[in-house]
């Protein structure tokens, strides 16, 4: 039988996508094998009826067994290298020893060392790539040298790809006043390492293709499969309307956001967050808040760790104008509320799940980005798929002030020209992404022939 280890590190946004992947596979007849450390399965809510049964869920502790902060982050990866390699080491025996080896091992963009203890067993290995093409594409083209990202001022042409500006381009493509994240360029040189090993490497993308065409064959070297959105079937092709979640929550959510919204008029709520792990500056709250308060529509609002009204009046002065007018809630079910008919809005970091999440709901969006690929889907959002805009930073960096947070909301959420054009481009891009998952979309075509040809193959080897 065709038997995947799938192996990914523990973070929300990289556990949600690994997971809806797994259900996939597993309902095209492969027998898979997750495996992540013991801090994320201790955490992650494996309730939904769609994940219980078809998925065996491995963990391994990492000394972390309580969770990581990014302060510790060097010494976190550092630790997940060398437990979790022993890991996939000691599974691999395991399943060779009960007869039951696995045929290909599938690892997400940060644990490229999972592919290296492959690679010594002479298992076969594919990168499920949880960003958008656009920006393998990118670091593709950095580190075979088409383009200098310590260049100033230059506008970047590259193969298959939109025009950028320097500004645009990834965070970790340039040095920082801080070395917390130093390690992500080695690692993912590495990924590309282990790929150029491969005798016919193949990058499973978390996007469709109607979104990024050119991208997608442009890049020869490697066999680039389009299988997303990773979503729930329930908010994209509706084939199992009990696949209402991921299934794997790191973080405990809130009951009552639903009725809520229930509550509120069609298009008429902006809704607020900001990942599972960017950070914002009291500053800058303080300014998104004035910013939604001046603005005058419902929000809902996603402020992590804030379980309690005293831990909000620290972080907001306003805190009870605020409550007057949206509602603030510590965590939710994120693709359940840009689905809701209420949610007229989306103000988002850009992460690239919840980029993905906006366009499979047509929820227009104000993108705010932070860091890492965030910048880069920012751009693609506001000039390309042209379903949001960007807001204005200042010049000299620091915090955005609220009437510019304001004036980006409005654009979105009144009736004028613009606005109304990237509504109607939200719905165009939900439907093709509904349309690339179903029975016989390029997306649910891609991974039907990943499962029945590559995996088959990887079997009849065995």
């Amino acid at each position: 039988m065709v038997h995947v280890l799938l192996v990914t590190f523990p973070g929300q946004g990289h556990i949600n996508p690994s997971l809806q992947f797994a259900k996939r596979l597993s309902k095209l007849g492969a027998k898979v094998t997750f495996l992540t450390s013991l801090s994320a399965i201790r955490r992650m809510t494996i309730t939904s009826s769609t994940v219980d049964g078809l998925i065996d869920f491995v963990s391994f502790t990492d000394g972390y067994d309580n969770g990581w902060s990014t302060d510790d982050a060097q010494n976190f990866m550092s630790a997940i290298r060398n437990h979790g390699s022993k890991a996939v080491e000691d599974a691999i025996r395991a399943k060779q020893e009960e007869g039951d080896p696995f045929t290909r091992v599938i690892y997400t963009l940060l644990v490229p060392w999972a592919g290296q203890v492959a690679s010594h067993f002479q298992i076969p290995v594919s990168l499920l790539w949880i960003q958008p093409a656009t920006v393998f594409g990118v670091y593709f083209y950095h580190f075979n040298k088409y383009f200098d990202a310590a260049g100033s001022n230059e506008v970047i042409k590259l193969p298959g790809l939109p025009v950028f500006e320097l500004s645009d381009l990834p965070s970790f493509l340039f040095p920082s006043n801080t070395n917390v994240y130093d390690f992500v360029l080695p690692t993912f040189v590495e990924n590309f390492q282990i790929l150029d090993r491969e005798n016919s490497p193949i990058v499973l993308v978390n996007t469709f293709q109607a979104l990024e065409p050119e991208l997608l064959s442009v890049i020869d070297k490697y066999k680039l499969m389009a299988i997303g959105p990773l979503i729930p079937s329930a908010f994209l092709d509706g084939k199992d309307p009990s696949d209402t979640s991921f299934g794997g929550d790191l973080i405990q959510k809130s009951v009552d956001y639903v009725q809520w919204l229930d509550s509120k008029e069609k298009l008429s709520v902006i809704y607020v967050a900001f990942g599972s792990y960017s950070e914002l500056s009291k500053p800058q709250m303080e300014e998104i808040a004035k910013g939604l308060i001046e603005n005058g529509r419902p929000f809902l609002w996603v402020i992590r760790g804030v379980e309690n009204s005293e831990k909000l009046d620290e972080m907001l002065s306003c805190r009870r104008d605020l409550e007057k007018q949206g509602k603030i809630v510590p965590w939710c079910t994120q693709v359940e509320v840009l689905s809701h008919p209420s949610v007229g809005c989306f103000l988002t970091h850009c992460g690239w799940n919840s980029t993905l999440e906006s366009l499979v709901s047509g929820v227009p969006m104000v993108s705010f980005p932070q860091w890492t690929d965030q910048t880069t889907n920012a751009k693609l959002i506001q000039d390309f798929w042209r379903t949001g805009v960007k807001v204005r930073k200042p010049e000299e960096g620091g915090v955005v002030k609220s009437d510019e947070i304001k004036r980006c909301l409005e654009i979105v959420m009144d009736d004028g020209e613009r606005g109304e054009e990237m509504r109607r481009q939200a719905r165009k891009w939900r439907d093709l992404a509904k349309e690339a998952a179903k029975e016989g979309g390029t997306s649910y075509v891609n991974l039907k022939t990943f499962a029945d040809q590559v995996l088959g193959a990887d079997k009849s080897r065995n």
